[in-house]
């Protein structure tokens, strides 16, 4: 009896925990909860309306989206084996004429002549290249379609930085995408390829893989430059730092492009000395920036206008040199201080343009009309 009464107790205090867990779950019915017969939702009264800005957005994206294409280009690649490897690539451009011509970057198609180009209503045709600027990174396609739409093409001589921009193309393979963003800067830039490109538009509109060769444009809708490439820090997507080839570029070499297949590149026709204020004060020259014309090349441009090079020896170091010729200071206005500032000068022009070359000859100073020649060798 001693031990049986522990052993009956602690039964006792099992069999009351046991009753009370299985009795006392907390899961008693909720009697809060209702099942109406219909539900009652609050609903807008009408269709949302939208802000200016978004207004303008979509006018944009309407505008320019049907003139936008898909690029797939198609080449074939050599293994270690020396086996044949099909490799795909894919861009962007944009319809410029009624007669299917489409403007998109020299590295979208490269030196291959599979092409595809699938429009915005999704329709696909078979594309030639019929003009390449690489040095520019600049190609022509063009396609046989009916009713193609083309687009409005700007002017991007005057873009300001802080303007509004949208960039419209196939980034990743998503066609028909739209950023936006704005000018960040404009600054000459050198593509990957080695390509120079005078005042790229620089901007924040995202622009990733896929992007390349379709239309930046405006507030109106209007084309003011070709997306070509993006500062990534090595991920390869969108860092906020995209460039586009400005569209003048572009419109400058068009008609080369379409009806030669590439583009006649002009020269002046001599071999020249970028002068700084050092050499200026040690030549005596009348300003301290310029080229100094060294040498004509006989029938060249600058030989037909009648520009001079030098008649006096003399040593640049060690290098023997000819001084006394005209010194170049400006091209149609724009200052010429440097090689840089004149080979920016000729690539906004074309074989046959006449330019209006400001130089020193000798302390007079005037004004000279050149015919650009074509280019066939660098002088």
């Amino acid at each position: 009896m001693k031990f049986l009464r522990p052993f009956l107790l602690g039964a006792l205090l099992a069999g009351a925990f046991y009753w009370y867990t299985t009795h006392h779950r907390g899961d008693a019915p909720v009697t809060w909860i209702a099942r109406p017969t219909q539900v009652e939702l609050s609903e807008a009264a009408g269709p949302e309306k939208l802000d200016s800005e978004e207004q303008n957005n979509i006018d944009v994206y309407h505008k320019a989206i049907p003139s936008v294409v898909n690029i797939t280009s198609r080449t074939v690649a050599y293994d270690f084996f020396y086996g044949p490897v099909p490799e795909q690539g894919q861009g962007s451009g944009f319809i410029i004429d009624k007669q299917g011509h489409i403007l998109t970057n020299y590295h979208v198609v490269g030196d291959t002549g599979q092409v595809e180009v699938t429009l915005h209503n999704k329709k696909t045709y078979k594309a030639v290249v019929i003009g390449r600027d690489r040095a520019h990174d600049l190609a022509v396609v063009q396609i046989n379609a009916p009713e193609v739409v083309a687009a409005v093409l700007g002017d991007s001589k005057s873009l300001q930085v802080g303007q509004k921009v949208f960039a419209i193309g196939n980034p990743f393979g998503l066609a028909g995408t739209m950023t936006r963003g704005i000018i960040s800067s404009l600054r000459p830039i050198r593509s990957p390829e080695g390509a120079y490109i005078d005042e790229a538009i620089q901007t924040d509109a995202a622009i990733n893989p896929g992007n390349s060769g379709g239309p930046l444009l405006n507030s109106h809708g209007e084309v003011i430059g070709i997306n070509s490439m993006i500062a990534t820090g090595g991920s390869n997507q969108s860092a906020g730092i995209g460039f586009a080839i400005p569209i003048n570029t572009a419109k400058a070499v068009l008609n080369d492009l379409i009806t030669l297949g590439t583009v006649r590149r002009p020269s002046l026709g001599i071999v020249s000395l970028p002068i700084g204020p050092e050499l200026a004060q040690e030549m005596g020259l009348p300003a301290d920036y310029g080229i100094l014309i060294v040498r004509t090349v006989p029938g060249g441009s600058a030989d037909n206008a009648g520009l001079k090079g030098g008649n006096q020896r003399a040593y640049l170091g060690n290098t023997p040199i000819m001084i006394g010729g005209d010194l170049i200071v400006a091209i149609d206005g724009e200052p010429i201080g440097d090689q840089q500032d004149l080979a920016n000068a000729m690539n906004k022009r074309r074989a046959g343009d006449t330019v209006t070359m400001t130089i020193y000859r000798g302390k007079r100073k005037m004004d000279v009309k050149v015919v650009l020649g074509e280019a066939r060798e660098r002088a």
